[in-house]
């Protein structure tokens, strides 16, 4: 076998193998992208339901509340970030990166001090080799999340935004995640969380426009709202957490199958070498053993005479 013809067969063998764990790959992540879909269908009537609870609230009293009151000349704020632990998902952490630092830059054109707050190795990474400040970070969990995580990561965003700022509080609270809206279209998005406001919380949940009975609260809206507090943000936190989840497995799963397609041409591409290159080593082998048998003839014919 020449020696081309065994390079052609090595790389096919690698590329072969390659296929098979890119569609493994791609197959897992079809499985799993169900599973998210159903945990996000299963996360928005709870999230719907207490943000009108909070609108209900805070239209019913007058109260001063971090959660709903707005900040006269806000000077800092935090950027919660969701990425990924793992690659191999095409850009999708790399557009929520993106998105983020749209946002951070926004920010800091309206006078404000912005800390990060990171989930996921692949925004730790980043953030770490630009030598980047992260003001907390999460990682371990990003492919599927569950509501205990979101607890985690809500505990120090709720004790900042609880804070003076000039103790290291901050003023508003904004995430960036990865809206799953199909399976091909995934849109990494940004939003405040905190104050919240009104009139897009009236969006949300489908009551623009509607007259809000009057409550009574026991002991105080304060209280209530100070309840509903680490409720809002832990719930949206973990909607943010799993569309983003089914983002990440959708993502993948567009890449390997891309990584699988092209591996398969590249296979085709590399036998059709291969072949070309058996066929010319068998042409060779003839034209030697002709071109030897015809100096054969010749040698004993030369004797004969």
């Amino acid at each position: 076998m020449g020696a081309q013809l065994r390079v052609y067969k090595r790389r096919i063998r690698a590329i072969t193998a390659t296929k098979k764990i890119t569609k493994a790959m791609e197959m897992i992540s079809a499985s799993r992208i169900v599973k998210a879909q159903r945990k996000v269908a299963a996360s928005m009537p709870y999230a719907t339901e207490l943000t009108r609870a909070v609108t209900a609230v805070a239209t019913g009293s007058n109260t001063k509340h971090a959660l709903t009151t707005e900040v006269e000349a806000p000077t800092r704020a935090a950027v919660l970030l969701i990425t990924s632990d793992r690659g191999l998902a095409g850009g999708y952490s790399s557009n929520a990166i993106k998105q983020a630092d749209r946002l951070t830059e926004r920010l800091r054109a309206e006078g404000k001090d912005v800390d990060a707050y990171i989930v996921g190795r692949k925004g730790v990474a980043y953030y770490g080799f630009r030598e980047r400040k992260i003001a907390d970070s999460w990682t371990g969990f990003t492919d599927r999340p569950e509501y205990a995580d979101a607890k985690r990561v809500a505990g120090p965003l709720i004790e900042a935004i609880q804070a003076d700022t000039a103790e290291g509080g901050i003023d508003e609270l904004h995430i960036v995640y990865t809206e799953f809206v199909s399976m091909m279209t995934q849109n990494a998005v940004d939003g405040r969380m905190l104050p919240l406001s009104l009139e897009k919380a009236a969006e949300e949940t489908g009551t623009k426009g509607e007259i809000l009975p009057l409550f009574d609260f026991e002991p105080s809206a304060e209280d209530v709202l100070d309840a509903l507090l680490p409720r809002y943000v832990e719930s949206r936190i973990y909607n943010a957490l799993l569309q983003s989840a089914a983002s990440e497995h959708a993502a993948r799963r567009r890449a390997m199958k891309s990584a699988t397609d092209n591996a398969g041409d590249l296979i085709k591409s590399l036998s059709r070498l291969a072949n070309a290159a058996r066929q010319a080593e068998i042409t060779q082998e003839i034209s030697e053993i002709v071109g030897g048998a015809s100096a054969m003839a010749d040698a004993t014919a030369g004797s004969d005479k």
